[in-house]
């Protein structure tokens, strides 16, 4: 009995001591991944011609224009954010709950006091105007104050598409840690702008369009900004598509030359799109264009013409205006 104790004894010894050793590697390992699994959470994004290093996903965001607003509600980050700015028109219906759980800091841009009582530690601009010095403050000014910045680029470049929406899209996924939610969004996106483009007519022929924003001595119009790529793939021919500008003022005698078969009307702002329509059919020269004569119009909410959120809703209305025998 004495020898069966003895051997008990030995291998409580030896076990323990096997123990000890996996325990201390165990401790060895983790010491070894948590730095790793720290810089792997760290994103870095190259973003109007600065470098911003986010080691945790921002918890007090504010959105500075209502298109991306809108992304971040879509990508579900309300509870992420402390502010919301800028609102053009209605809220997308679908994003309304999302959007009543954020406050409306100002109507407009905020003041940097605005910001900084709010403890933001991220501000997300849809135009280039949030970060001048007439809007919230430059990103190295911003970035003084802890604060991290982003840029929506695809409303800052020439000619954006669609691909440059979805770029912007994965990247605010990417800052706040919901890369799956940017990938479906696209995906949804993508699978509705295909859906739209499939009931198109197959013929080369493409509608000749003009997209109004506003102007009564001159047309103030779209050239290659975001209209022309909504235009584009809603199998239309945008007549100033061919300016090398954004928004663009051009004559009313060069528009009747051009002769535009539809007449995009953007609504917004205290003029109504019923009221810009009324003025195009009154207008001694615009009238005797096709699209006037044949009351050829479709209105678009200015935040769904935005590089948004909205881009498959905004090339649906404009398809279904362009071909209404097709949808």
């Amino acid at each position: 009995m004495k020898k069966w104790k003895g051997m008990w004894l030995v291998l409580a010894i030896a076990l323990l001591s096997i123990l000890g050793a996996c325990s201390a590697k165990n401790d060895s390992q983790s010491e070894n991944i948590e730095p790793a699994q720290t810089g792997a959470k760290e994103v870095t994004i190259e973003n109007n011609e600065t470098t911003q290093v986010y080691k945790d996903a921002p918890k007090k965001a504010i959105s500075l224009n209502q298109h991306v607003t809108e992304i971040m509600l879509a990508l579900g980050l309300e509870d992420s954010m402390v502010g919301t700015a800028y609102l053009d028109d209605k809220i997308y219906e679908p994003l309304q709950a999302a959007y009543d759980k954020v406050p409306v800091i100002a109507e407009q841009y905020p003041t940097k006091e605005q910001v900084i009582d709010s403890e933001a530690d991220f501000l997300y601009a849809g135009w280039k105007s949030g970060f001048s010095e007439k809007g919230v403050g430059t990103p190295e000014e911003l970035e003084a104050l802890g604060i991290h910045t982003y840029l929506h680029t695809s409303s800052s470049i020439t000619k954006p598409t669609l691909d440059d929406i979805f770029t912007d899209i994965r990247n605010i996924a990417k800052i706040f840690r919901v890369e799956e939610r940017g990938e479906a969004l696209i995906e949804q996106m993508t699978n509705d702008v295909d859906a739209v483009r499939a009931k198109l007519p197959k013929e080369d022929k493409e509608l000749r369009v003009l997209v109004y924003d506003s102007g009564d001595k001159e047309v103030f119009t779209a050239a290659q900004n975001f209209m022309d790529e909504l235009v584009t793939v809603a199998g239309g021919q945008n007549i100033f598509g061919d300016v090398e500008s954004g928004w663009t003022t051009v004559s009313k005698e060069e528009t009747v030359e051009r002769n535009p078969e539809v007449i995009v009307v953007i609504d917004y702002g205290s003029q109504t799109a019923e009221d810009k329509i009324k003025f195009l059919k009154s207008d001694p020269a615009l009238k005797e264009t096709n699209a006037v004569k044949n009351e050829r119009f479709v209105i678009l909410p200015l935040s769904a013409a935005s590089e948004g959120v909205r881009a498959a809703e905004a090339i649906e209305i404009l398809a279904k205006g362009f071909y209404p025998e097709n949808f």
